[in-house]
């Protein structure tokens, strides 16, 4: 109620965005000046270099055809539904004319979650890899045919689990792992392995490096590394659950970005701060297109099959 009575116009959704965009004011995005001339439409004239410009304009809502209010009621069943939305669900829920404009304003909204220059990973971290996708016929250890490799960080805080980082890579090897680790692990920090060769040399990097040796300690991989599998099995019932196993590995990433948002801010009760967070990204991304999110998940997973075949 408290939401449809803040955003009931077009108007006030464009205030608030515009609010949230420039939180001391208007800046030009082209010359930096802050006097303004506003026009009718919401449009802005800046006054120094002559630019027309909008709240929505060089955003995820850029030239958007759908009213800002559709959009906010999206992002805020996005926040609010503890497992999130599916895009049949969110089509039905706003009406939506068509399935694949739910998929796509759902794939604009997951690469919102993943904040560019995010704090790392700190204190004790372990780290291991699972497979997402069915049961493969014939493929043992750290092999895979059809499936997708997502390796796994999660923070150690004591029986708890603390943030979590996750990313899908070609395979397990030394050159796949490590700069996922030194992406997301602040150096000096305590990495957690089992003895999977692809994890050697993390001293040289800055680490402190504790291996479980799995198959010496008698005991299952989920009772040496219990954090990282209890991520990787919550991901799987996740994927499975909200999204009925329906997802293909070129757009896996989006998936896994919407997956660790989610998981790291699993123990707030301010839906209205995760909706926030998540306008805030929202008018810090540039606009892309149903096409582009398409080709650009092709790319990436082209890249990783060639990474994975050794070319």
């Amino acid at each position: 109620m408290e939401f449809d009575e803040r955003f009931s116009t077009e108007a006030a959704c464009l205030a608030y965005l515009a609010a949230v965009r420039w939180p001391n004011g208007f800046v030009c995005p082209r010359c930096a000046g802050v006097e303004v001339w506003r026009k009718a439409r919401g449009l802005m004239l800046c006054r120094a270099c002559g630019l027309e410009t909008s709240a929505t304009a060089g955003t995820i809502f850029h030239k958007t055809r759908k009213p800002l209010r559709v959009w906010f009621q999206a992002m805020w069943s996005v926040t609010s539904q503890k497992y999130g939305a599916n895009a049949l669900g969110l089509q039905r829920t706003l009406g939506l004319g068509s399935y694949e404009t739910a998929w796509t304003w759902l794939h604009k909204l997951r690469r919102t979650m993943i904040r560019p220059g995010r704090d790392r990973l700190s204190g004790a971290i372990e780290i291991d890899e699972t497979y997402v996708g069915g049961s493969e016929a014939g493929v043992y250890g750290r092999e895979t045919a059809n499936k997708a490799l997502v390796v796994v960080a999660a923070e150690v805080r004591g029986r708890a689990t603390g943030r979590i980082r996750l990313r899908r890579v070609p395979d397990a090897s030394t050159s796949s792992l490590r700069p996922f680790i030194v992406e997301v692990i602040e150096p000096g920090a305590e990495a957690i392995t089992d003895g999977w060769r692809g994890y050697s040399g993390l001293p040289d990097l800055g680490y402190r490096h504790t291996i479980h040796n799995i198959k010496r300690s008698g005991r299952k991989a989920h009772e040496e590394l219990p954090h990282v599998h209890r991520v990787a099995s919550l991901l799987k019932r996740w994927l499975l659950g909200t999204h009925q196993g329906a997802v293909s590995h070129k757009h896996l990433d989006y998936y896994l970005d919407e997956f660790t948002f989610r998981f790291n801010r699993r123990a707030s009760t301010h839906r209205g701060l995760l909706f926030f967070r998540l306008v805030e990204s929202a008018v810090a991304l540039q606009p892309t297109t149903h096409r582009e999110l398409v080709a650009g998940a092709a790319r990436a997973t082209a890249t990783t099959r060639a990474r994975s075949n050794g070319s």
